[in-house]
């Protein structure tokens, strides 16, 4: 896989794919149009991050590119690429519990806050995707 050098796409299955954690300079492109939504994109090699209508969705810390991320009322899924290990914020629903399941493996569960924010790290290697499954219990 690559980075999404147009920062962000539609994909053939109605998932999402953006980020670019190789530039060097902060790039953002806004009123993207997605299923009716409208997202905003900001990434760059120290963070990614995905808004939509003004809301918080996705950040990474360094930047990553994400590929056919795809949110339903109950599963989050992605794959993920970046040059280092990378922590990952969700902006999911408050007060909830989650499992956490990243390259087939469980990981765990956790709590979000009553922000919303699920915070977890995943181990990148910019050779290989890894894949994230986020469900709530």
């Amino acid at each position: 896989m690559a980075v999404v050098k147009e920062l962000i796409r539609n994909e053939k299955d109605g998932s999402l794919s953006f980020g670019d954690y190789t530039l060097n300079e902060k790039t953002k492109l806004s009123d993207f149009e997605h299923s009716g939504d409208l997202y905003k994109i900001k990434t760059y090699n120290e963070i990614t991050k995905l808004e939509k209508n003004g809301l918080f969705v996705y950040e990474s810390v360094p930047g990553t590119a994400v590929h056919n991320f795809n949110a339903t009322d109950s599963t989050i899924s992605f794959k993920v690429e970046g040059s280092e290990d990378a922590q990952i914020t969700l902006e999911l629903e408050a007060d909830t519990t989650y499992s956490i399941v990243v390259n087939g493996e469980n990981t765990g569960s956790m709590k979000t806050n009553l922000g919303g924010k699920l915070m977890f790290s995943v181990e990148l290697d910019k050779d290989n995707l890894s894949e994230v499954e986020i469900n709530r219990i």
